[in-house]
């Protein structure tokens, strides 16, 4: 197991390189998957309150609508202000968090074990992003369907995220495409490309590119800035790691090969 899942909160009991993952395998791991069976259950749960308090088809629309429209947008916004920020890792209580919501992803992005968040960091986030919005179109019940629907919304970005760092190339073109942009922010450059199954927002807010001739490489792609200088000033989350914060994921070795 990689040195980046030196981190007690991760007790799966196994550990999956996509990168020597084929498609089929990668169906059956994330249908066992323990987080993803938790999210497919709160999401069945939530939809049978949304139907036993049924608000009627227009507000319950309105509600999984509205989700679909905000959760790339705030998700974006997490993802660039917010998990490739620097403050959390500045904090030594909220160090443990970044590391293991994204540091460890960039450091060894093909680790299935750090792909998927936490539980206990998603969830909240999916509550306080889709129970308000919900609540204001219906009550009770179209709070119940946003959450649902965020819920579902999750798995398919896991998924997609799952199929952006597997040993496999997609025969659908827009999937082809989608996973080249994922596959630059991680290898080339971090800032830009933020979405997972969308690039809308990056486009509108211009951290959207389609080559490595866009732009230089970045020096922190693997890092997010964390770099050595940095883990000695605050070294909490090297600490956790058990060793200095590496330039290139721990699984790119000479002798592995990886298909993009």
């Amino acid at each position: 197991m990689s040195g980046t899942l030196n981190n007690p909160s991760l007790k799966t009991g196994r550990s999956f390189d996509l990168g020597k993952m084929d498609l089929r395998q990668l169906w059956i791991a994330y249908l066992t998957y323990p987080t993803i069976l938790l999210y497919f259950a709160l999401a069945i749960a939530s939809a049978f309150v949304s139907a036993h308090f049924f608000a009627g088809w227009p507000k319950t629309l309105s509600a999984i609508l509205a989700v679909v429209f905000v959760y790339p947008i705030v998700w974006y916004m997490l993802h660039r202000y917010v998990l490739h920020g620097h403050l959390l890792y500045k904090n030594k209580w909220t160090a443990g968090l970044w590391k293991r919501i994204h540091f460890d992803h960039h450091q060894d992005p093909h680790l299935l074990d750090v792909l998927f968040g936490a539980p206990v960091t998603t969830l909240p986030t999916i509550a306080v992003i889709t129970l308000p919005i919900g609540y204001l179109i219906g009550g009770v019940a179209t709070a119940a369907a946003a959450l649902s629907t965020g819920i579902a919304i999750t798995c398919i970005y896991e998924f997609f995220h799952c199929i952006q760092h597997l040993n496999y190339k997609p025969r659908s073109a827009w999937i082809q495409r989608m996973k080249a942009r994922h596959v630059l922010h991680h290898f080339h450059d971090e800032d830009g490309n933020f979405g997972i199954t969308s690039f809308v927002v990056d486009r509108v807010l211009g951290s959207y590119y389609v080559d490595a001739k866009a732009r230089p490489r970045s020096p922190t792609v693997f890092n997010l800035g964390y770099d050595v200088e940095q883990a000695s000033r605050y070294p909490w989350v090297m600490k956790l790691t058990g060793a200095p914060p590496r330039d290139r994921p721990d699984g790119a070795r000479p002798d592995q090969k990886r298909t993009a």
